[in-house]
């Protein structure tokens, strides 16, 4: 693993170097190997930006509550496509009262409609990923190298208590079940991603702390 721990002072920001996003079956001598930014328990000295190639795509994930959705509105200035913001869109629509389980489906089929509409633009897009629907990153991985870019992965690493924390502040949470399922898709990924073992299609990771995502004000697209 090509592991690069955080020494950037707080007012200097990232930028991630430039991988192939070649398939599982592809790597070998000829690919470097990914390049994994750790960016936990920085104690101040976090990036306040992150910036990738233009044509690059960034995938955010983590817990449900560990801050995905308010990382991308505060840092992601371009193109974001998040699943949360078209639940709420939804929510406004219908009754209060109506259970979120009954149009799930319908949401679902409203994000990844937008989110094809964003690729096809051919800019760089963050975009919120559940963690549980690995068929995503595999068309994420897909859609990069077609436009000579790169898949890259951003990975919220906080304690389950905060993530529950989290749910109860925004007012809406996931069922014990739900959490327990994410919890360990999670910490596969993260196991995972701390070993260089990115998901196929990869070409980085950065990992990041609650801290070190309060910092981080810009995720840009640039080059």
């Amino acid at each position: 693993m090509n592991s690069t721990p955080a020494y950037a002072t707080a007012t200097t920001g990232v930028t991630v170097p430039k991988q192939p996003s070649a398939p599982a079956r592809e790597r070998c001598a000829d690919h470097p190997a990914p390049v994994v930014r750790d960016l936990r328990e920085g104690a101040g000295r976090s990036p306040h930006a992150l910036r990738f190639g233009p044509a690059d795509l960034v995938v955010i994930t983590g817990l449900p509550g560990s801050g995905k959705s308010t990382l991308m509105r505060r840092a992601v200035a371009g193109r974001r496509i998040d699943s949360q913001d078209t639940r709420d869109r939804f929510a406004t629509r219908l009754p209060r009262a109506l259970p979120y389980a009954l149009y799930r489906p319908l949401v679902r089929l409203a994000h990844y409609a937008g989110l094809r509409r964003a690729l096809r633009a051919g800019e760089g897009v963050v975009v919120h990923d559940c963690g549980t629907q690995p068929w995503v990153r595999a068309w994420l991985a897909r859609e990069a190298r077609r436009r000579g870019g790169t898949l890259r992965l951003l990975l919220l690493d906080v304690p389950p208590q905060t993530a529950r924390d989290g749910q109860r502040t925004r007012g809406r949470g996931v069922s014990r079940y739900a959490f327990r399922r994410h919890r360990r898709t999670t910490a596969r990924l993260l196991d995972a991603v701390e070993r260089g073992e990115l998901p196929a299609g990869c070409g980085s990771a950065v990992l990041l702390d609650r801290a070190a995502a309060d910092v981080l004000q810009r995720i840009e697209f640039s080059g």
